[in-house]
């Protein structure tokens, strides 16, 4: 296999080869920019072929190209967490998108580019839930190589903690099957590593008997209820494992369109999903609700098909960097911090927020892998948008905010990493031997550097 060129600057030579093999896009083709660009606006991938994969061995070929003409490769869904783009080739996976379910196994087999949603929707009518994130639009496959923490984290654990199988095109464009018994350290380092091992075409996973939950939002007017943060936290010390909770603040932009009742305002949005019954959930919630004046109170019994509602994020795909850093410990006086960067008075729009840990995210899977941190009680993460080209600005204000939780810091969650991660960055977000296990595996299926 050829060395890659990390620096291609040029179109390839030979597209006629992938346009022979394969579905490919190029530039200046209908749908290109769609393909290239996912969710994340910011910083796209500039392919010079772009490979609609629509099954494994169009996947297996693309690999094969790449690493005969020593071409970088990245993989895309959704585009939700691009970090590194790249100019070679991407392999884009939007096209295997199907989910099968087996409800007395109570496992789903989901194919490289479903999102949670379309996960969720096969898996309702069983009764059952997958391990989700806090929006069902991002991939399943790509948030669960990274770990996972999803609406029922603290109740059953990290996403990769349940998953049986994986199949998988590594950089030498071989296919394999991956289980704990047809390969333990490969299976242990892909989930939870992150990726860079291959390009996994699909992956079996648990489903959980989930049909609802108590949960939604509570919003407060910081101005009225300034310690909105600190008393979550508070809330959270003595909390069962059912109950997985969240809490962010931002300022809403004076603009037409925000509701009029959000205009120029900075709110903390408390998240709660209670694996439960409702009333045992409105028992629990009842001390939040008594922290002030609510300007909105959506918690609620409702269908996990419904889910979404709990953090109420946007599905417009916009721009945008985060950070964040993984704590065994919360100082109100931090927390304050958080709030005032998120202040109207400040330059930048930031979203700070704050999720709660703990439960069976603490818990040894019954096959390791490799996430780390699970000794982590909280996450903390600011994540701003970016109307033009401001990432000095931001990656500025984003270190100022996480300073102050440095001396709590155990590392940093690779699924709440928006932007470039350094090899400094990628080695915090693992114990020292898990890095070395990752990194020696990494030399060994990709020596070449292939994957982005």
């Amino acid at each position: 296999m050829a060395a890659m060129d990390h620096s291609l600057g040029r179109m390839i030579d030979s597209r006629d080869e992938f346009a022979a093999r394969l579905p490919v896009l190029i530039p200046g083709d209908d749908g290109y920019d769609d393909a290239r660009t996912g969710f994340q606006l910011f910083d796209p991938h500039r392919p010079a072929v772009l490979v609609a994969a629509t099954d494994p061995e169009q996947v297996r070929t693309a690999v094969e190209l790449a690493g005969a003409q020593g071409l970088p490769l990245a993989v895309q869904a959704t585009g939700h967490g691009r970090a590194v783009p790249t100019e070679g080739v991407l392999i884009n996976t939007r096209r295997m998108s199907g989910v099968r379910v087996d409800p007395k196994a109570r496992t789903a087999w989901v194919e490289a580019g479903a999102p949670w949603r379309a996960v969720i929707d096969a898996a309702a009518p069983h009764g059952l839930a997958p391990l989700s994130g806090s929006l069902p639009g991002v991939g399943a496959i790509s948030y669960t190589l990274g770990g996972g923490v999803g609406l029922l984290a603290r109740r059953y654990g990290f996403a990769a903690d349940h998953v049986r199988r994986i199949d998988l095109v590594t950089p030498d464009a071989e296919m394999h099957r991956v289980t704990a018994d047809s390969d333990a350290e490969l299976f242990w380092a892909l989930r939870g590593g992150g990726g860079g091992l291959g390009v996994v075409t699909g992956m079996e996973i648990d489903l959980v008997p989930v049909a609802r939950i108590y949960g939604g939002n509570l919003v407060f007017d910081i101005a009225q209820v300034p310690d909105a943060l600190s008393e979550w936290a508070r809330w959270t010390a003595d909390l069962p494992d059912e109950m997985t909770s969240a809490a962010l603040t931002l300022t809403y932009p004076d603009l037409p369109m925000m509701p009029e009742w959000l205009r120029g305002r900075q709110v903390a949005r408390l998240q709660i999903s209670y694996a439960g019954s409702a009333e045992e959930g409105t028992r629990f919630v009842a001390p939040l609700r008594r922290l002030g004046p609510i300007l909105q109170d959506t918690v609620r019994e409702l269908p996990f098909t419904e889910s979404g509602a709990v953090f109420d994020e946007p599905e417009q795909p916009h721009a945008y960097r985060g950070r964040n850093v993984l704590v065994d410990a919360l100082d109100p006086d931090d927390l304050a911090g958080l709030t005032k960067v998120a202040a109207p008075s400040e330059s930048v729009m930031t979203i700070a927020g704050v999720r709660h840990l703990g439960g069976a995210l603490a818990r040894k899977p019954g096959v390791p892998n490799a996430v780390g941190h699970r000794d982590a009680a909280y996450s903390v993460s600011v994540l701003s948008p970016l109307l033009g080209d401001e990432t000095a600005a931001v990656a500025a204000i984003h270190r100022a905010a996480l300073a102050p939780f440095a001396p709590a810091a155990l590392g940093i969650s690779l699924n709440f990493t928006f932007g470039p991660v350094d090899d400094d960055e990628f080695r915090r977000a693992f114990a020292p031997d898990d890095h070395a296990r990752l990194t020696a595996l990494v030399k060994r299926f990709d020596p070449h550097g292939m994957l982005l």
